[in-house]
C-alpha cells in the first residue's frame, strides 16, 4: 500500500496557507444535498499491519489454479522489472502528452512502442493504441469502409474471437456497415472462402484464429486484394516474434494489423485494463484512429518528439472525426514497450516457442486419452481444440476442483463441434504441470466412464 508522509500537523500548515479552515471546506462547492453523507457500513480504520492481514486473507479466498485457459487473455512471466518501472511516478501519473515541451520522455517512449509494433507486424505505422482488442478490430472495420468508400461490407470468418465479432457488432451496425461472417471446414478448422463475394470493403484474417488454427494467410490475402479489398489482419503479438509477419502476407502484405496488447506484459488482472493495437500501410495513415507520435528536429537541430496526424476535428467534429472510441492506453502501453524491449527479438521468440512445444505436447498426450480426440487437423499455435465424448462442463468443473483450469467451454459458442474445449499452454507451465493435468483429465474421465447410468424415475 502507498505511504502517506503527511501528518496532521503538515495538513493543519498546508490549510492555513491557501486559507481553508478544514478539508471538507475545499469541497463546498459541491451541494451538500449530493453529498453522500456518513458511510455507516464502513468500519473504523485499522492500523497498517492489520489492513494488510486483511488484504491477504480476502487475497487467498481466490486461491491458486493451474490456468490453461487462452482465448484471447494469456498468462505469460512478467519480470518484475516491468512494473517496477511502469510504476515509477514520471510514468505512473503522466497524462496524455499535448503538450510536447512538458512531455519528451512519454513521448520518446511511445514513439519507441510505435516503432517495436510496427517491426512486429511489418508494417508502416503504428498508432499510440486502442482501448482494447476488441475495439480495434471495430476501427479497422470502419477504418476499411473509410479506405474503400463503395463498399460497407466487410467479411468477419467465425474463426474470429465470438466476443470480438460481437464487439464489432455493436460499434457498425448502426453505421449500416454490414458484417458478413464467413464459414469454416470442419475438417481444418480453416476460414472458407466464398465463391461469390460480391463487393467488400475489407476481409478479416485471424492468425492464429479463435481455435488456434494457422490460417492460410496468404491466399487469403491476395484474394482479398484480387477483389479490390482490404485485408484486416487480427494477430497475437506473441506469436509474432516467429510467425511471418503481415507487412509479408501474399504478394503485397496485408493492410492492417489490430489485436490485443496483453501478452505483452499485461498482467491478466480479472480482465484489464488491457490495450489494443493498431498498425498499417503509409497509404491508409490519414484513416487511422488515434494518436501517432513523431520524431522531429527543433530549431537547435536537436531530436524532439510530438504528437503528428491528428487534426482537431478529432475533439470538435465528431461527426467527421476517424474515431469517436479511442483512447491511449498509456500505462499499459508503458508495461508493453518495457516488455519488449526487456526481452528483445530473441526473448520474445523464446516465449513463443515455448508456448508452443507445451500446446503441441500436451495435446499430444491427451488425445492419447480414450474419448479425447481434436477437433481439426491442421497446425496450430499456442492452443488447440478438444473434443470430449463426455460433458465439456462438468469435467471442467472436475478439474477445477483439483485446482487445474483446464481450458474454455467453447461448445455454446460452436454447438457444431459437440463437447468442445479450447486449451491453451503458455511458458509458464512446467513438465509437472502438463503431468498433473493428464494425469487428473486421465482419472476423470475413467471415473465417469465406470460410473453407473443413473437410474430415472417418472
Amino acid at each position: 500500500m502507498p505511504f502517506i508522509p503527511h501528518t496532521e500537523e503538515d495538513v493543519s500548515a498546508m490549510l492555513g496557507a491557501i486559507g481553508a479552515a478544514n478539508i471538507e471546506a475545499l469541497f463546498d462547492e459541491i451541494p451538500s444535498a449530493l453529498k453522500a453523507g456518513a458511510l455507516e457500513h464502513i468500519p473504523a480504520g485499522e492500523s497498517e499491519m492489520a489492513v494488510a492481514r486483511l488484504m491477504q486473507e480476502r487475497a487467498s479466498q481466490d486461491g491458486f489454479w493451474s490456468n490453461f485457459i487462452g482465448a484471447g487473455v494469456y498468462e505469460h512471466h512478467i519480470p518484475a522489472a516491468i512494473w517496477q518501472i511502469v510504476t515509477r511516478g514520471e510514468f505512473y501519473s503522466a497524462y496524455t502528452p499535448y503538450q510536447a515541451e512538458a512531455s519528451q520522455g512519454t513521448l520518446q517512449l511511445i514513439y519507441e512502442y510505435q516503432t517495436m509494433m510496427t517491426r512486429l507486424t511489418g508494417l508502416d505505422v503504428s498508432n499510440a493504441s486502442l482501448y482494447d482488442g476488441a475495439s480495434a478490430l471495430a476501427e479497422a472495420v470502419l477504418m476499411a469502409v473509410r479506405s474503400h468508400k463503395t463498399s460497407r461490407r466487410v467479411l468477419v470468418p467465425k474463426t474470429v474471437h465470438p466476443i470480438y465479432r460481437r464487439a464489432a457488432l455493436t460499434a457498425v451496425k448502426n453505421q449500416a456497415i454490414e458484417l458478413v461472417e464467413l464459414d469454416y471446414d470442419p475438417v481444418t478448422g480453416r476460414t472458407v472462402l466464398p465463391a461469390d463475394p460480391g463487393s467488400f470493403a475489407g476481409l478479416v484474417i485471424p492468425q492464429p484464429n479463435f481455435f488456434g488454427v494457422l490460417e492460410d494467410v496468404h491466399a487469403l490475402t491476395d484474394w482479398t486484394h484480387a477483389h479490390g479489398a482490404l485485408a484486416i489482419t487480427l494477430v497475437n503479438p506473441t506469436t509474432l516474434a516467429v510467425l511471418e509477419a503481415p507487412g509479408k502476407w501474399g504478394a503485397t502484405g496485408a493492410d492492417i494489423a489490430v489485436g490485443e496488447g496483453q501478452p505483452l506484459g499485461a498482467p491478466m488482472a480479472s480482465g484489464g485494463p488491457y490495450f489494443g493495437f493498431m498498425c498499417c500501410r503509409q497509404a491508409f495513415v490519414r484513416q487511422m484512429p488515434g494518436r501517432i507520435v513523431g520524431r522531429t528536429v527543433d530549431l537547435d537541430g536537436k531530436p524532439g518528439f510530438a504528437l503528428t496526424l491528428q487534426a482537431r476535428e478529432q475533439h470538435i467534429r465528431r461527426s467527421k472525426a476517424t474515431s469517436n472510441i479511442c483512447t491511449n492506453q498509456g500505462l499499459v502501453v508503458t508495461a508493453a514497450t518495457q516488455y519488449m524491449a526487456l526481452l528483445g527479438p530473441q526473448g520474445l521468440a523464446r516465449v513463443a516457442s515455448t508456448s508452443h512445444a507445451g500446446t503441441v505436447a500436451l495435446a499430444e498426450r491427451l488425445t492419447a486419452i480414450p474419448g479425447v480426440s481434436r477437433a481439426f487437423a491442421s497446425p496450430f499455435f499456442h492452443e488447440v481444440v478438444l473434443t470430449l465424448k463426455d460433458n465439456a462442463k462438468d469435467v471442467l468443473r472436475a478439474l477445477r476442483a483439483q485446482g487445474i483450469l483446464g481450458g474454455l467451454d467453447i461448445s455454446g459458442w460452436y454447438p457444431e463441434l459437440g463437447q468442445a474445449i479450447l486449451v491453451c499452454v503458455t511458458e509458464t507451465k512446467t513438465a509437472a504441470d502438463l503431468d498433473r493435468y493428464v494425469q487428473q483429465m486421465e482419472r476423470i474421465l475413467s471415473k465417469r466412464r465406470e460410473a453407473p447410468p443413473c437410474a430415472y424415475k417418472n
